[in-house]
């Protein structure tokens, strides 16, 4: 089995799920390059980062456009400076 380990403070989330075909409620296909890009994925791999705020599985939200997507092993991943991290979206109980 293999993984990716980011270096340099980078963070490796997994938008594989983001990559499904969506459609409009008559049955239009829409293209990739009309879709809105995701902004929040889970956290797959981080590179060594001193007092890092998240973890591999945690989700978080990031800035739109950041990042590079890649292929690996037959699914979709966006690296991103950990900077580009803006939140972790956390469960809460309501009061």
């Amino acid at each position: 089995m293999k993984e990716l380990q980011p270096i340099n403070q980078l963070v490796v989330l997994d938008v594989t799920a983001s990559k499904d075909e969506q459609r409009t409620s008559s049955g239009i296909i829409i293209p990739d390059t009309a879709k809105e890009k995701p902004k929040s994925a889970p956290v797959v791999w981080m590179g060594v980062i001193e007092n890092a705020e998240i973890k591999p599985g945690d989700v978080v939200l990031y800035k739109p456009f950041a990042g590079t997507e890649i292929e690996f092993e037959g699914k979709e991943y966006l690296i991103l400076p950990y900077a580009d991290v803006l939140a972790k979206v956390v469960e809460t109980e309501k009061i």
